[in-house]
């Protein structure tokens, strides 16, 4: 997953599972482990997966997704978070599916939905708006 800068611990997708470009749509997966650091403070005993940590995923996600639809030159950034929905924790274990679907896509930036699913459930949805800013910039 070279086309985000974000690297261990901070990466937080391990693979795109599904890609449609004509839909404007991208499923990625997050295996969450026990080794994850954030589960050493968060909590310790009853590890969850931080609701941010799953937004940021889904962001992740959304990226790799923008990149795909042609805009290589541009990193999408993190610029909204609305309407975000924590449904069910995420525990060790579980495997996070991040659905990605664009609402619109310019060159200054976009929108899409977003829904983290576990075992078909899910466990957070958003809408993330994205700023893109010239790679050779970051």
């Amino acid at each position: 997953l070279d086309i985000l800068p974000h690297r261990y611990p901070f990466l937080l997708v391990d693979k795109v599972v599904h890609l449609d470009l004509e839909k404007g749509e991208i499923i990625g997966k997050k295996g969450v482990t026990v080794n994850e650091t954030f589960f050493q403070g968060h909590f310790p005993g009853v590890p969850i997966m931080p609701g941010v940590l799953i937004l940021e995923a889904m962001a992740q996600t959304g990226g790799i997704l923008i990149h795909q639809k042609g805009y290589q030159e541009k990193i999408a950034l993190l610029l909204t978070v609305n309407q975000a929905k924590f449904r069910k924790p995420v525990f060790p274990g579980d495997d996070l599916f991040l659905h990605v679907h664009i609402l619109h896509l310019g060159s200054k930036g976009g929108k899409v939905t977003a829904k983290a699913l576990v075992n078909e459930q899910v466990a957070a949805e958003a809408e993330i708006g994205f700023a893109l800013m010239d790679r050779a910039k970051l």
